[in-house]
């Protein structure tokens, strides 16, 4: 194999593939990219095993092969190439070297048999449809804070994608909870996606995927099984092996009662908890919010390290209510707002609160309170 690619077009095909090997793993192969060039383009394939991740990019193929080297590795060189080079990757089976050669500048990287790659078993899918990347990216951007990092709950570990029932019809739904905060995102069901049986994605994945999803006018194929989903645009394919596990019913967690309700300028009040819980200690990070007419006072007292307090001018109407949040929480959630305000929903201080954007129901967002 022997191929000339651009510098920047070759760091960003191997910067999708070195950020999905594992680093420590005690497969050899798995640290190592498949580079596979023909006619006049070359792929580069990525595994962990549980997701696979194929980059195509036009390159000058002067003889046609492949081989396997070290993700990372490449990246690093490529990275540390001038802007603009012309890079030269020639395949040497009888020396097991891969040669990057670029400039005055020569690599020889150790390369293992392209047999030893192992390929991620081909699925049939049950639905395949296309969706806008902005869209994705909103139903994914807008509920990952929520995925859970408690290994133990596994089948919170990622991102609920399924068709759900509304009103208004059928919509793509995306779901994460950990327990004590809550995002449920919606958009409109594409075409050819009603028969799309309900996946976790996880994790690692949603966060791979954000990198297919930057270009708000590409059209994402996404294909999915009851064990794998995938995405492709035209020059990358990301697929996923999903969580094997059961999703609770979130929809009974999901506060219909609450009646007090509190509006406020997101910007604000973000940037108002962010000040008062300066002074919170780390481990609870407790912040207090005092309601009542039109009045919201944020507060902490952190015996410790000191108190704050800090007084918003808001739409409330309701009786006096004093509440208590993870900072940390409330932040996270108060930063999802695109829309100029927030609204907020009470029952009483030991509830679950419910919070959108503005008049806004395709998102909503649930936290569990504190004591304070």
């Amino acid at each position: 194999m022997k191929i000339s690619i651009e510098r920047g077009t070759l760091l960003k095909a191997v910067g999708q593939a070195q950020s999905v090997v594992e680093r420590r793993n005690t497969i050899p192969i798995l640290a190592n990219v498949l580079i596979e060039a023909e006619g006049s383009n070359v792929s580069f394939r990525a595994t962990d095993l549980d997701i696979e991740v194929v980059d195509r990019a036009p390159a000058q193929v002067e003889r046609a092969g492949a081989t396997t080297v070290s993700a990372v590795m490449l990246h690093e060189i490529v990275r540390k190439l001038p802007d603009g080079a012309l890079v030269t990757l020639t395949d040497d089976a009888a020396s097991g070297r891969l040669t990057v050669q670029a400039g005055r500048s020569n690599f020889a990287l150790a390369t293992l048999p392209r047999e030893d790659f192992p390929a991620m078993t081909s699925t049939e899918y049950t639905a395949n449809f296309a969706a806008p990347a902005g869209a994705l990216r909103r139903l994914f951007d807008k509920s990952k804070f929520a995925i859970s990092t408690e290994e133990t709950r596994y089948y919170l570990n990622g991102v609920y994608m399924h068709v759900a029932d509304t009103e208004g019809g059928q919509v793509l739904r995306c779901v994460a909870t950990d327990g004590h905060r809550l995002a449920r995102i919606d958009a409109p069901l594409p075409k050819g996606a009603e028969s799309m049986p309900g996946v976790i994605v996880p994790r690692k994945t949603v966060g791979e995927l954000r990198k297919l999803l930057d270009n708000d006018e590409t059209e994402i194929a996404v294909s999915v099984s009851e064990t794998k989903v995938r995405f492709a645009t035209p020059d990358i394919t990301l697929t996923s092996k999903v969580i094997d596990g059961t999703f609770p019913d979130y929809a009974r967690v999901i506060p219909t009662g609450n009646t007090r309700r509190l509006e406020v300028d997101a910007t604000e009040f973000a940037q108002a908890v962010d000040r008062v819980a300066t002074v919170s200690s780390e481990r609870s990070r407790a912040v207090k919010l005092s309601l009542e007419d039109d009045r919201l006072v944020l507060s902490v007292n952190a015996p410790d390290s000191g108190a704050a307090e800090e007084e918003l001018a808001v739409a409330y109407a309701d009786e006096r209510l004093d509440i208590g949040f993870n900072a940390k929480y409330l932040l996270e959630i108060a930063s999802q707002v695109d829309r100029e305000n927030a609204v907020f929903m009470f029952n009483s201080s030991a509830d679950p609160t419910l919070m959108r954007e503005g008049g806004d129901d395709s998102a909503i967002y649930v936290v569990m309170p504190m004591r304070v």
